[in-house]
């Protein structure tokens, strides 16, 4: 398995991944244009030429970063690719002199075994002021907040 930048090409499994979660609920629709925009900020990881998972990381703030859309294939769940794309999205944020990396998320286990800790989402405010002020799921949110410290 290769973790690499998305490209082009790698859109349209991008979409398909990460709106399979959400037709489940397990995570936010994003629209293909919107893909496209920040398409950038995107990690893919790629086993036998198809893309089996994908991961975002977002600035959010000068001390800041989020770890958006992670999303692994179905078939090659419980293999540490999750895992292996936040290890990189964090290696990012650490190259680019980002303090902390949070990441909401429904998958409460994931997250606390690979070094982030839970935190309640007002001690995020930057996250709730640009992103959360415009979600569909404000109102209701269930997501649950981890955030890690980068040295």
């Amino acid at each position: 398995m290769e973790i690499r930048q998305a490209k082009i090409q790698d859109v349209d499994a991008i979409y398909s991944l990460i709106n399979y979660y959400a037709e489940l609920d397990r995570m936010l629709f994003r629209q293909k244009a919107d893909i496209y925009e920040n398409l950038q900020s995107f990690m893919v990881a790629h086993e036998q030429g198809q893309v089996v998972g994908c991961c975002s990381l977002q600035i959010i703030w000068k001390d800041l970063a989020e770890i958006k859309s992670l999303a692994v294939h179905q078939d090659y769940k419980g293999k540490g690719i999750g895992r292996e794309l936040v290890f990189k999205a964090v290696e990012k944020a650490k190259l680019l002199g980002v303090p902390k990396v949070m990441a909401l998320t429904l998958e409460k286990d994931f997250f606390g075994k690979i070094g982030f800790k839970l935190v309640d989402k007002e001690q995020l405010p930057m996250k709730v002021w640009s992103d959360c002020a415009k979600c569909s799921k404000q109102a209701h949110c269930d997501e649950i907040a981890f955030l890690i410290e980068l040295n």
